[in-house]
C-alpha cells in the first residue's frame, strides 16, 4: 500500500513556522511522507497569517492552488487567519477542518490518527538552523497590531520540555537553535500582574529576575556544539540579567537583539500604544554596547503611521543613527481592519510613506555598512548554509552578529559552525 502523501504550506511568522514543523513530524510518525514535486498530496496542511491584508490574500491564495493541484486531498487550515475568519476560510475549496485556536493542536493531531502525541519537535526540515517556540500569546495591544486579539492567551512551555526538544535537535545536527514566540519577551510571565513586569525609567535596567533569561542559561549550560539565538524583544524586555547571561556565554548565545523600535518619535509612540518613549529605548542599546562587544541590534520601524509628520519622521531617523543599527527592517504603514489603528485621522500619503521608506532604507544601508566594516579582522562564529553558485570552494552563512559571510569551503561544511576572520566588505556581506 501506498503511503499517503503530505503537503505544507506556511505563511508568516517564526511561530508558524515551528507549528507547520510540529503537525509536520506528527504525521511524518504515523506514515506519512512528504510530496514531491507535483505528487498528489492526501493532505495539505496551510497554516495562514492575518497580520496584514496581503497576508490573508496569499493564504486564500495558497489554499485554493494546494486544492487545484491536488483534487482529492483534505486541507487543514490552521494560523492566525483562521483563527480570525474560520466560516470564510470554511468556504473555501478542499477544507475539511479550521483550527481556530493553536492550542488545540494537539487535538488536531489525534483527529488526524496520532495517539501518542509529541510534545514537540526533534528536526526543521532540510534547514540547518531550528526555530525553537517557548511562548505564545500577546496581551499588549498595540493600536496598529491585530495579532494580540488572534492569540490572546499567554502561555510558556515548561522548562525540562523546552531542554528535551533542544537535546533532540542538537542530536540531530542542528547547530543554530533561534528562542522564538509570539512574545517572547512575556516567557514565564503568566498570570503576573503588571505585564511588562520591568521598570520604564531610562537608564540602566533594573536587577529583575527574568524568566527568559533563567531559560536561556539553563539552555547555554547544555553540552554540545551548538548556539542559541534570541527573536524579537520590547526594549524593557533586555533586562540586565538578560544582556548579563549572552555575556557570560559568549561561545553559546550570538551577540544579537533584535528589538522593536516602530518610531523615534514619543507622540508617535503614544499614538502606537507602546509602553516606553525613545530615550528609553536608547539607553537599552546603549547598555547592551556597554556589556557586550560590538553586538548586532536589529529593529523594526514603521513609516507613515497616521498622524507622523515630518518631525516625527526625522526624530526616528536620529534614533536609528544613534543606536547604529546592523539592520532594519521598515514597514510602510498598513492600515488593519479592526484595529485603533486603521480608523485613525491624518492617514498619511502613499507617496509619503514610500519617499520615507526609501530614506530610511539608505540610512540603514548606511549603517550596515559601517557595521560591518567594524567585524573586518575580528573572529567571527559562522553557521554556513549554502555554497557560492559558480564558485566550489566558496560557501556561505550567517555569522553570529547576524551578518551574511562568505568564504572559503565546500559543500562539506554545510551545515556547521566554523570560525573566520572576514578581510572587506562586499555587496552588503563579509568576506572572510
Amino acid at each position: 500500500m501506498t503511503a499517503p502523501r503530505l503537503k505544507t504550506c506556511t505563511l508568516g511568522c517564526k511561530v508558524n513556522q515551528y507549528e507547520t514543523e510540529y503537525v509536520r513530524e506528527g504525521l511524518l510518525s504515523i506514515g506519512y511522507h512528504d510530496a514531491i514535486g507535483a505528487d498528489p498530496a492526501a493532505l495539505c496542511l496551510v497554516n495562514t497569517c492575518t497580520v496584514t491584508r496581503e497576508g490573508e490574500a496569499k493564504s486564500r491564495q495558497a489554499i485554493r492552488r494546494l486544492a487545484r493541484e491536488n483534487p482529492a486531498a483534505r486541507i487543514v487550515v490552521m494560523g492566525c487567519y483562521a483563527t480570525r475568519a474560520p466560516q470564510e476560510v470554511a468556504a473555501l475549496p478542499g477544507v475539511v477542518d479550521v483550527v481556530t485556536d493553536k492550542r488545540q493542536l494537539p487535538q488536531l493531531l489525534m483527529r488526524l490518527g496520532i495517539t501518542d502525541v509529541p510534545t514537540g519537535i526533534a528536526r526543521f526540515g532540510d534547514r540547518h538552523r531550528a526555530y525553537l517556540k517557548v511562548q505564545d500569546g500577546c496581551r499588549l495591544r498595540c493600536s496598529y497590531c491585530i495579532i494580540p486579539y488572534m492569540r490572546p492567551h499567554v502561555l510558556s512551555r515548561p522548562v525540562t520540555e523546552i531542554l528535551d526538544e533542544v537535546r533532540r535537535l542538537r542530536d540531530n545536527g542542528y547547530r543554530e537553535l533561534v528562542l522564538t514566540g509570539v512574545h517572547l519577551g512575556h516567557y514565564g510571565i503568566e498570570g503576573v500582574e503588571g505585564i511588562e513586569g520591568i521598570e520604564l525609567s531610562a537608564g540602566r535596567p533594573a536587577a529583575t529576575r527574568s524568566p527568559l533569561a533563567q531559560l536561556v542559561r539553563q539552555i547555554a549550560r547544555l553540552d554540545g556544539n551548538f548556539r542559541l539565538r534570541l527573536s524579537s524583544l520590547e526594549a524593557t524586555e533586555v533586562t540586565r540579567e538578560l544582556v548579563e547571561t549572552v555575556a557570560e556565554f559568549p561561545d553559546k548565545i550570538c551577540p544579537h537583539f533584535h528589538i522593536c523600535l516602530q518610531s523615534g518619535s514619543d507622540q508617535v509612540l503614544r499614538r502606537m500604544r507602546r509602553r516606553w518613549g525613545a530615550r528609553l529605548f536608547q539607553d537599552r542599546c546603549r547598555f547592551v554596547r556597554d556589556q557586550l562587544q560590538l553586538p548586532a541590534l536589529t529593529t523594526d520601524v514603521i513609516v507613515g503611521f497616521p498622524g507622523e509628520t515630518d518631525a516625527d519622521f526625522a526624530a526616528t531617523c536620529r534614533v536609528v543613527q544613534d543606536v547604529g543599527f546592523s539592520k532594519i527592517h521598515v514597514f510602510p504603514f498598513s492600515p488593519r481592519e479592526g484595529t485603533p489603528a486603521a480608523e485613525m485621522p491624518d492617514q498619511v500619503p502613499a507617496s509619503v510613506k514610500a519617499a520615507r521608506r526609501r530614506h530610511l532604507s539608505d540610512i540603514a544601508g548606511q549603517l550596515r555598512r559601517a557595521y560591518f566594516q567594524q567585524l573586518i579582522g575580528r573572529p567571527l562564529r559562522v553557521l554556513v548554509e549554502s555554497h557560492v553558485e559558480g564558485h566550489p570552494d566558496r560557501c556561505a552563512g550567517t555569522a553570529c552578529r547576524y551578518a551574511p559571510v562568505e568564504l572559503p569551503g565546500s559543500t562539506r561544511l554545510s551545515g556547521q559552525l566554523v570560525t573566520c576572520r572576514p578581510h572587506a566588505v562586499h555587496d552588503s556581506r563579509l568576506l572572510a
